[in-house]
């Protein structure tokens, strides 16, 4: 039997609960495939452990994780402390440090499931965005100079190197070349922003000729935002700067009915390092403790680990099951349901248990909607 090493961090807000519930999933999966197993072992690091140490993990936290073959994050961000701390304390030191370049974020329609858009349903959006996860806008390049005096200045200073974009654009190619429209986005400023995004533009044209099969057109960011809405069947493999991408993906998961849904991987493509999975919902303090939190959004990013790791039988059937618990109207309130995050967790978990052997012929689309390659 398959063993592989898990790092759970569930860190802060409404992140231990959906990692709890993550995890329960995880195991009846795992004793439902009986071929692989995983071994957890979770690190209580976040803005509690920067309240009682001032730090949000030790010194040689990114160290203690490098044996292990992923990391399973909840979320990071408290009232009580600024988010730049945060950020930078924690899940921005993992991901440029394992050099997570590729974060990869699929939005779909899930059965059950109310788009505000009018008139679409499942099956009418159905994106990946591929989001530059190691430089660009978050490079941390800039500072402030006099501070507090008329004449203080901040600055902020995006780096893209040929180096990084050319990585980024070939592994969105290679994604949309795996989907049945091999169809690819590429999203820039590059009317205003005449150097790195002119720069974006030009190697997506170069790295294009390595794909003949894949079609693909460019857009403009703000562009963008209004053809989500108003045409988001013409959408299938989005690529975009760390900052775009950021925030696209956070419309297209409002689109899909909810950030409660939306899942994300930070990828190392070359496996040298653990790569990361999180729910991009943030830790939602606001919910924190009332035992709402959806945990769909962890589900289908507990399915791109499984796929990363090589379990692409077991990620389809969890995704498959969690489907077919969103269709039965088992959801918790953001979605429009009345189910709490533990009823929600049962119910997913009862349908692994219960599943028949038919589950195992999953069909392509399945697969796909994983999204996790490399």
């Amino acid at each position: 039997m398959k063993s592989y090493k898990i790092a759970a961090i569930p860190a802060d807000g409404i992140g231990p609960e959906v990692i709890d519930a993550g995890l329960q999933v995880l195991e009846a999966l795992a004793e439902r495939d009986g071929g692989f197993q995983l071994d957890v072992t979770s690190f209580d690091w976040g803005s509690d452990c920067y309240k009682r140490t001032g730090a949000l993990m030790p010194e040689d936290g990114p160290a203690q994780l490098k044996a292990f073959d992923a990391i399973f994050f909840g979320a990071v961000g408290a009232p009580d402390v600024p988010d730049h701390i945060t950020l930078w304390g924690l899940r921005l030191p993992i991901c440029q440090g394992f050099d997570q370049y590729a974060n990869v974020r699929p939005t779909k329609i899930l059965p059950g499931i109310k788009s505000p858009l009018a008139n679409v349903g499942p099956g009418d959006l159905d994106w990946v965005i591929v989001r530059e996860n190691s430089e660009g806008e978050y490079s941390g390049h800039g500072g402030r100079a006099h501070r507090g005096l008329p004449e203080e200045v901040g600055t902020e200073v995006a780096i893209f190197t040929r180096v990084g974009v050319t990585r980024i654009m070939r592994y969105a190619f290679k994604l949309a070349q795996s989907r049945p429209r091999k169809l690819l986005t590429v999203v820039t400023k590059s009317n205003a922003q005449r150097h790195g995004m002119v720069m974006w533009d030009e190697i997506a044209a170069e790295v294009a000729q390595e794909f003949p099969d894949v079609t693909w057109d460019k857009m403009l960011v703000d562009a963008m935002t209004v053809r989500m809405v108003r045409n988001p069947q013409s959408l299938d493999t989005i690529v975009a700067t760390n900052l775009h991408a950021d925030i696209l993906s956070d419309l297209a998961g409002a689109l899909a009915g909810s950030l409660g849904v939306a899942p994300t991987g930070n990828i190392d493509p070359e496996r040298r390092f653990p790569s990361m999975f999180e729910p991009i919902h943030g830790s939602a303090f606001d919910i924190t403790g009332m035992g709402i939190a959806n945990p769909v959004a962890t589900f289908w990013t507990a399915a791109q680990m499984l796929e990363h790791l090589g379990e692409a039988d077991a990620a389809a059937r969890l995704l498959k099951v969690v489907e077919q618990v969103c269709a039965q109207g088992v959801m918790t309130p953001d979605v429009g349901g009345t189910a709490n995050t533990q009823q929600v967790t049962d119910a997913v978990c009862a349908a692994i248990r219960g599943a028949n052997d038919v589950t195992q012929q999953v069909t392509d689309s399945a697969r796909r909607t994983v999204a996790a390659i490399g």
